[in-house]
């Protein structure tokens, strides 16, 4: 059974999630503040955490990089805030999806759902270094890609753009996250420079550059790369 650890101090919502939670067979536990979230993280090691950000003891953020500093564990931002920089703290201190009040509760169960399934997927082991996709192939070992069998020339910026995407499936990354990795620290605000380098890698992959398949942007936020 797959568990879930809901952390929300509005005990109406816990309750409907709780609900239609367990209605789908899920295991639920549930915190209404960070300090408790914290301590039944520790003590049921839930697969997936669905975490408030307005919580009465703590900042949920704080949550997030203290799970964070010992567990991989699928972190979902259900929040009111929709300040894109909100979302960005709560994405750049870990967190794997965020979703804003009021929502639908049949996308929550969706994004749930695809959390779970990244999280089973098996990583990357050195025998399974090639990620392939109908359009193109990435070949981690080799730090080449090909397309309709033939290489495609990227440049060494491009290719490690790719390959951090490629190696978090399904995850957004966002952009001062890219950047820094990229660019180093000092480019945590240069946004300029992945539009145009994530615009030259999709004019070399994607069949239709102009709506992605592969490499999808999550406007404000980041990227992310979907197989």
């Amino acid at each position: 059974m797959t568990r879930v650890l809901v952390v929300e101090d509005d005990p109406q919502l816990v309750r409907a999630l709780v609900i239609n939670m367990q209605a789908r067979h899920y295991g639920v536990d549930a915190a209404p503040d960070g300090a408790t979230a914290l301590r039944l993280a520790a003590a049921r090691q839930p697969d997936v955490v669905v975490l408030d950000l307005g919580l009465p003891d703590m900042d949920g953020v704080e949550v997030i990089k203290a799970l964070r500093g010992w567990t991989r564990v699928p972190v979902l931002v259900l929040s009111a805030r929709r300040a894109s920089e909100e979302k960005v703290a709560a994405l750049d201190a870990g967190a794997d999806d965020y979703i804003t009040k009021p929502f639908s509760m049949d996308e929550l169960l969706a994004r749930l759902r695809a959390a779970v399934r990244r999280t089973e997927a098996l990583p990357l082991a050195p025998e399974r270094t090639v990620v392939t996709t109908d359009g193109f192939t990435v070949d981690l070992l080799a730090k080449k890609a090909t397309r309709g069998g033939r290489d495609v020339r990227l440049t060494p910026t491009e290719w490690h753009l790719l390959e951090i995407l490629v190696c978090s499936p399904g995850r957004l990354i966002t952009q001062k996250q890219l950047l820094q990795e990229v660019w180093g620290p000092s480019y945590g605000s240069k946004t300029n420079y992945l539009r145009v380098y994530m615009a030259q890698l999709r004019r070399k992959l994607e069949a239709d550059p102009a709506h992605p398949r592969y490499l999808i942007t999550e406007p404000g936020m980041g990227y992310r790369f979907e197989s």
